[in-house]
């Protein structure tokens, strides 16, 4: 009958530690698992990432470039012949914002302000709500009828 009192663990659940030096029966001993000589097999060893033994790190050898600046703003694009092609599939109707441009594809995220650019034509007037408009994207919305609104 099983109680509380004799309940054992599964065969293999639980495994012995390993002791280390602790003599060569132990099959730990001698070296005591860290190998021959060397930094890492003496007491107290510690090396910090990216140490090469005193050699010039490789962080160090190898010529800089680039830059980041800090302060660009992430802004996803769409073109007009993008925004045209939905038209010729029928996939939108005359409004479009972030959320149908999300929808159909054409940016990644939502919360991510959005620039329309004037690449391609319209052939159907659109009101289109963006975060951002080129000077020709606004100059072709407008010609063909559609209106443009600002989203702050």
């Amino acid at each position: 009958m099983k109680h509380i009192g004799n309940i054992k663990f599964a065969d293999g659940a639980k495994k012995d530690k390993k002791r280390i030096a602790r003599g060569p029966g132990s099959g730990h001993g001698g070296t005591s698992t860290r190998g021959h000589k060397g930094q890492k097999s003496r007491s107290g060893a510690k090396v910090r990432i990216g140490f090469e033994g005193g050699q010039m790190p490789i962080n160090r050898r190898l010529p800089k470039f680039g830059f980041t600046n800090r302060f660009s703003k992430e802004i996803q694009i769409v073109n007009l012949s993008k925004l045209q092609e939905l038209i010729d599939n029928n996939l939108i109707d005359s409004v479009i914002n972030p959320e149908i441009l999300f929808s159909n594809g054409l940016i990644k995220k939502v919360d991510i302000p959005v620039k329309i650019l004037g690449d391609g034509e319209l052939s159907k007037p659109l009101n289109i709500t963006a975060h951002h408009f080129s000077k020709s994207a606004k100059d072709k919305i407008e010609s063909s009828g559609g209106t443009v609104t600002v989203n702050e």
